[in-house]
């Protein structure tokens, strides 16, 4: 599933959205249904995230469970091999539905800088990690439960990523559990209250 289809979208780089994951720890901390599915505010957890995700103009590509998909290796070397001629990827988990639309593109900026970029919130690592097109042999090397840590720190070794620090909750606010679901529907109260 994807917007990105025209020739202008291959100048920016692409939010992949990884959807594929089976979010067993919600299951288990009492989830009714799976957590990208949960209500929140109205509306379903990646739908929370794909607003923002539209939101922010840039192309994006969804990566939903498919045979094959053993983990978040697996999900990103899908994405990347989909959209390969883009100049960058960004890596947005679609349980992150508090990400702001500026944060992406935040992010995609900064990727003209640095061939990695990590966003941080709070002193905590967040979500979209971005990575710039020299980055895809390595992305696509990946497989399995492997997520793409090594390439981060690869990069990092070289001086060659931006730590990127943002004033938005919504890069670390993911929903692996129902409290934490619980937690997302009280900031984003305070939120719609603050900001309308």
């Amino acid at each position: 599933m994807s917007v990105f289809s025209n020739l202008e979208d291959r100048l920016l780089p692409v939010v992949i959205v990884l959807a594929a994951g089976r979010g067993e720890r919600f299951a288990a901390s009492g989830g009714q249904v799976h957590k990208l599915e949960a209500p929140l505010a109205g509306k379903r957890v990646r739908d929370h995230t794909l607003a923002a995700v539209r939101a922010s103009g840039l192309p994006w590509w969804m990566v939903k469970a498919a045979p094959g998909l053993r983990g978040m290796g697996d999900s990103i070397r899908a994405g990347v091999l989909a959209t390969q001629h883009a100049p960058g990827w960004l890596m947005l988990p679609a349980d992150l539905p508090l990400v702001r639309p500026a944060s992406l593109l935040a992010v995609a900026q900064a990727l003209t800088h640095a061939p990695v970029v990590v966003p941080h919130c709070d002193g905590q690592r967040g979500h979209p990690v971005g990575f710039d097109a020299s980055c895809m042999h390595a992305l696509l090397d990946l497989e399995g439960k492997e997520g793409a840590a090594r390439i981060v720190q690869a990069q990092r070794e070289r001086d060659m990523v931006v730590d990127l620090a943002l004033n938005d909750i919504g890069v670390i606010t993911d929903i692996d559990t129902v409290d934490d679901l619980c937690a997302a529907e009280q900031l984003l109260t305070r939120r719609l209250a603050a900001y309308g």
